[in-house]
C-alpha cells in the first residue's frame, strides 16, 4: 500500500454535516478560499455557516438527544457504539489521512501512524469512562442520605484548530459523547474535511444521527453563533490565547455557561549540565521541528546551563540542518509546511524583529527555497526576556537559547509573564527534577523527554493565560458532566 497520492484527484466532502448528511453551502453567503500549504495552490472554498444554520444544527442535536435518549442509555451501550466508531476510524485510516494531509500541515505518513491511530485510541479511552465514572454517596447525618449525581450538559459547542484537525476533534467529541452529550463542532476553516469524514464514520458505526453536527465557517460568523447560542450548554475551544479571550468575552456578553479553553504557550525547555545531551538535543529539536513548530506545547525556549550550552546547541543545529521540505501528500515527507502565507509572514516578522543588538541567527531565519509555505528551522542566540521571539508565541520552527548559572536563574527565565502551558526539564538528578517540577508554572511538565505520549489518562491544560480546564484524562470526561447535590430525608 502506497500512501502517496495525487492532490488534484482526491475527492473532498465539502459542506456541513447535519444529522446524517452533507449539507451544501447556503446561497448568498461568502465562501472562504482555501490554499494547499504544500504548494500554495487554491483548491477549494470553505462554506460559512450562518447563525440560522447553526441554529438548525443545535435543534438537530437537541432532537437527537431526545429521540435516542443517548444520555439516559445504559452506559455500556454508549461504550459499545463508540468502540465501533474507533474501529471504523482505524479501518478508514488511509482515507482520513489523505483528506487531512491535503489541506493541513500534517504529512500523510505521519497521519496514518500518528494522528489517526491516536484519535481512535482517544475515542476508545473515553468510551470506557461511560460505565466507570458516576456519582457518589457522601457522608451526612443518620437521618438523611446525601448523594452527588452527575448528568450530561446536553448540547456541547466545540471549536477546533487547524494544526491537528483529527486528534483535536477526538479531544472534543470523545469525552462529550461518552458523557452522554451531543456536539455541534466547528473545525478550522483551513482544515475542515477530515472532521466531516469523522462524523460520517460515527453515524455508520451506529451513533444516533444528529449527535454530531459539523458546521463550517470562520470565527466571527460561525464560531460566534456557537458560543452565543442559548441552546449550547457548554463550550470547548482549542486555539490561540487571543481567540480564547474573545470567546470568553462573547460568552459573558450573551449569558453564562461553562467553558474549557486550551490556549497558547511559550514553553521552556531547561537543560542542566548533568543531562544526557544527546537525548536532550533530540527531544528539543523534535519538539520544534514536529509539525514545523505549529503546536501549542512546542518547546520554543531553550534554557541551558552555561557550561554545556555550546555542545548542546551544536547537537540541536545538526538536527535542524538535516530537515528537508516535502509535500504532505508524499509518504516520505517528514518536515511540514506552514499553514498559510500569512502565518509564514508573521513568523518571519517576529524573527526579523528579534535580530537586534547581540542576537545572532545560528541557522535558518527565513522562508525555505521550496514550493509551498515552508520556513527554515531557526535558532536564535543572544536573546533576552524582552526579545519578541521570547515574548510572543511564534507557532513556527523557531527556537531561542538562553544560558543560566543556577537553579534560581533558570526558574526566573522559565517563568513567562503570559503563558504556562508546558515545560521540559532535563537532569539526571531526581531530587532536582521533583523540586523544580513543583516550582514550574506549567500545566504539564515533561522530565527527560518532551511531548505528549499515548497515555490519554494524563490531562492537558495550562496555567495563566494558557487556558481554563483540561482536555484528555478523567478531567475531560468529568468536564462534560454537571453535578447535582441531592439530600433525602429518611
Amino acid at each position: 500500500m502506497s500512501l502517496s497520492f495525487d492532490p488534484d484527484r482526491l475527492p473532498l466532502p465539502n459542506g456541513h454535516f447535519i444529522g446524517d448528511r452533507l449539507i451544501p453551502a447556503e446561497d448568498g453567503l461568502p465562501r472562504l478560499p482555501m490554499h494547499r500549504p504544500s504548494d500554495g495552490r487554491a483548491y477549494a472554498d470553505c462554506p460559512v455557516a450562518s447563525a440560522d444554520l447553526v441554529d438548525q444544527a443545535v435543534a438537530t442535536a437537541q432532537a437527537a438527544l431526545k429521540s435516542s435518549n443517548w444520555g439516559g442509555l445504559r452506559p455500556r451501550d454508549r461504550t459499545a457504539v463508540l468502540q465501533r466508531w474507533a474501529a471504523l476510524i482505524e479501518e478508514e485510516a488511509e482515507t482520513l489521512a489523505k483528506v487531512e494531509a491535503l489541506s493541513s500541515t500534517r504529512p500523510v505518513g505521519q497521519l496514518v501512524a500518528g494522528d489517526v491511530a491516536v484519535t481512535a485510541e482517544q475515542i476508545r479511552f473515553f468510551a470506557e469512562f461511560a460505565d466507570k465514572e458516576g456519582g457518589d454517596l457522601v457522608p451526612t447525618d443518620d437521618g438523611s442520605l446525601g448523594m452527588v449525581m452527575t448528568e450530561p450538559y446536553g448540547v456541547v459547542g466545540a471549536i477546533t484548530p487547524w494544526n491537528f484537525p483529527l486528534s483535536m476533534a477526538g479531544w472534543k467529541l470523545g469525552p462529550a459523547l461518552a458523557a452522554g452529550n451531543a456536539v455541534v463542532l466547528k473545525p478550522s476553516e483551513m482544515t475542515p474535511f477530515s472532521t466531516v469524514l469523522l462524523a460520517h464514520l460515527a453515524v455508520k458505526a451506529g451513533l444516533p444521527a444528529g449527535l454530531i453536527n459539523i458546521v463550517q465557517g470562520d470565527g466571527p460568523t460561525t464560531g460566534a453563533a456557537i458560543t452565543r447560542h442559548p441552546g449550547i450548554a457548554k463550550v470547548s475551544f482549542t486555539g490561540s490565547t487571543a481567540a480564547g479571550s474573545a470567546i470568553m468575552a462573547d460568552i459573558a456578553r450573551s449569558g453564562v455557561k461553562p467553558m474549557t479553553l486550551e490556549l497558547g504557550g511559550k514553553s521552556p525547555q531547561i537543560v542542566f549540565a548533568d543531562a544526557d545531551l544527546d537525548k536532550a538535543a533530540a527531544a528539543i529539536a523534535t519538539s520544534v521541528l514536529s509539525n514545523a513548530g505549529q503546536a501549542c506545547v512546542a518547546g520554543s525556549r531553550l534554557l541551558v546551563e552555561a557550561g554545556v550550552a555550546e555542545p548542546l546547541v551544536e547537537r540541536i543545529l545538526g538536527h535542524m540542518r538535516a530537515v528537508r521540505p516535502g509535500p504532505t501528500w508524499d509518504a516520505e515527507t517528514r518536515y511540514s509546511p506552514i499553514i498559510s502565507e500569512r502565518q509564514r509572514a508573521r513568523i518571519h516578522s517576529i524573527v526579523s524583529a528579534s535580530l537586534t543588538g547581540p542576537v545572532e541567527c545560528l541557522t535558518g531565519g527565513g522562508p525555505m527555497d521550496a514550493e509551498g509555505y515552508f520556513y527554515a528551522p531557526t535558532l536564535l542566540a543572544g536573546v533576552d526576556q524582552t526579545s519578541p521571539a521570547v515574548v510572543e508565541e511564534i507557532f513556527g520552527p523557531v527556537l531561542t537559547v538562553q544560558s543560566f548559572d543556577s537553579e534560581e536563574e533558570a526558574m526566573a527565565l522559565a517563568d513567562h509573564p503570559t503563558y504556562g502551558l508546558a515545560a521540559g526539564l532535563y537532569t539526571r538528578d531526581l531530587s532536582r527534577a521533583l523540586r523544580l517540577t513543583r516550582r514550574l508554572q506549567a500545566g504539564t511538565v515533561w522530565v527527560n523527554r518532551y511531548g505528549r505520549s499515548r497515555d490519554h489518562i494524563l490531562p492537558t491544560g495550562g496555567y495563566k493565560r494558557s487556558g481554563i480546564g483540561k482536555d484528555l484524562g478523567r478531567e475531560a470526561y468529568l468536564a462534560n458532566r454537571r453535578s447535582k447535590s441531592v439530600l433525602i430525608g429518611l
